[in-house]
């Protein structure tokens, strides 16, 4: 491909105010869709902006006569920004995408990208990805069709975290199995910090809670429901919904937990030490990111956090499944003024110069192999990122999304009904079967 060089930046938006893989910061500065011949447009949640504008700064120093407009929002924003660009045919040139359900959503609105690929990095491409990551990339796709709509830029696993801190002053090992949980949970309960903060008001968080339940209750069998082979009302799958349910009804999440977002009041909590355990994934490991300072004393070399796999449930799986796959992805418009311009942007922002730029602010898990922090900070923060490399994300069978949007709405909402009170396992496992029905 013969590309323009160089990059004036253009990364619109105010500071960031969290993170993450479910929810970027910033209060976004709108600007028009595709870009021009020198111009590519970037919108998504993640990275951060502070990350996306060291990316792009990369890619600057080694391209001249180009530029990146580049928008970060919060999830829920970008979600909104997303459709509404879609539906006024302004999609920018390269969007934030997760696969399955978020991907098929654009589909049509998307360009395959495995000539993008192949073009770049050779016919063996793939073999640069961890298999998670290019077996997710088609998720969703229909019959017959073998395209890359979407490729990773990190992947992840999700989990939980525990606050090292207040288990070492309480003399506690962070749970392996339900009972322990229980009993953790009440150990902790009358002090300062929520046992276990939920944050539950978030959909996204809300379905990978419950997909880490439903693998350690039955491996595999929620995809199986998925794909119309056994009905959502599976005696397994309405253990699983009991068990997402026994996190309010048993006092393990916090009162309120369903009004609570994790972006940024959770999190924000649990870096204060507010808080002994929190589901989220391996993107907390970007809280110690070597490139910034000021950084709250728990997040300092990661000192005071331990991550750790949802307990496993009894009679359900001996050990606890790993849960993940893609953090987060981006496809190119297929209106977009400039695809080759578009293409060396994703590559790069993949496994180039860019790449090693978000590798380095531990933004999450690379979605290429080979990818190292050119600094730690503390023998933990190594340790615990060579735990997430090496260790749990080959181990990654079960995906942290649904394929369909809306059966991936419908286990939300089920989710959510069950929280409130307002339906029990029974009837939220029936809800999902009649979504399920209707997409017959």
């Amino acid at each position: 491909m013969k590309l323009r060089k160089s990059l004036a930046v253009a990364v619109a938006g105010a500071a960031a105010v969290g993170l993450t893989a479910c929810a970027g910061g910033a209060a976004p500065t709108q600007t028009g869709g595709g870009g021009s011949a020198d111009t590519v447009t970037f919108r998504s949640w993640s990275p951060i902006e502070q990350t996306t504008r060291q990316m792009i700064e990369a890619f600057e120093a080694e391209n001249e006569g180009s530029s990146i407009d580049a928008t970060i929002f919060n999830y829920p924003e970008y979600l909104v920004d997303l459709q509404s660009r879609a539906s006024s045919n302004t999609m920018p040139d390269i969007v934030g995408l997760q696969p399955g359900a978020l991907t098929q959503q654009y589909r049509d609105n998307l360009m395959p990208l495995q000539d993008c690929a192949a073009e770049t990095w050779g016919d063996d491409w793939q073999d640069k990805f961890y298999p998670i990551g290019i077996e997710q990339s088609r998720m969703g796709n229909p019959d017959g069709d073998e395209n890359f709509y979407s490729l990773p830029i990190l992947t992840q696993t999700v989990n939980l975290w525990a606050n090292s801190n207040i288990f070492d002053d309480a003399g506690l090992e962070v749970p392996k199995t339900w009972d322990d949980l229980v009993s953790v949970t009440k150990d902790l309960s009358g002090g300062d910090a929520a046992p276990f903060l939920l944050p539950a008001k978030d959909s996204w968080l809300r379905n990978v809670v419950f997909l880490q339940i439903a693998n350690n209750v039955s491996p595999g069998t929620v995809y199986e429901a998925e794909a119309g082979s056994i009905p959502w009302t599976d005696p397994a799958i309405v253990e699983a919904f009991s068990y997402w349910s026994k996190l309010f009804t048993e006092g393990i999440a916090q009162d309120g937990a369903i009004g609570l977002d994790a972006y940024p009041s959770a999190v924000n909590q649990f870096e204060a030490g507010n808080a002994a355990m929190i589901p989220l994934g391996a993107w907390w490991i970007q809280q110690s990111d070597p490139t910034k300072s000021d950084i709250p004393p728990l997040s300092e070399g990661m000192s005071g956090y331990e991550p750790f796999l949802f307990p496993t449930i009894p009679g359900g799986a001996a050990e606890s499944q790993f849960v993940g796959g893609i953090d987060v992805s981006l496809g190119i418009s297929k209106n977009t003024a400039n695809p080759e311009l578009a293409c060396k942007v994703l590559t790069d922002f993949i496994a180039g110069s860019g790449a090693q730029k978000l590798v380095n602010t531990m933004n999450d898990v690379p979605a290429v192999t080979g990818l190292s922090p050119e600094e730690f900070t503390s023998q933990k923060q190594e340790d615990i990122w060579n735990l997430f490399v090496d260790e749990w994300l080959p181990k990654v069978q079960y995906s942290r999304y649904f394929e369909s949007p809306k059966l991936d709405q419908a286990v939300a909402d089920a989710l959510a009904a069950i929280a409130t009170g307002d339906s029990t396992p029974e009837e939220a496992a029936a809800s999902v079967q009649a979504v399920q029905d209707s997409l017959n």
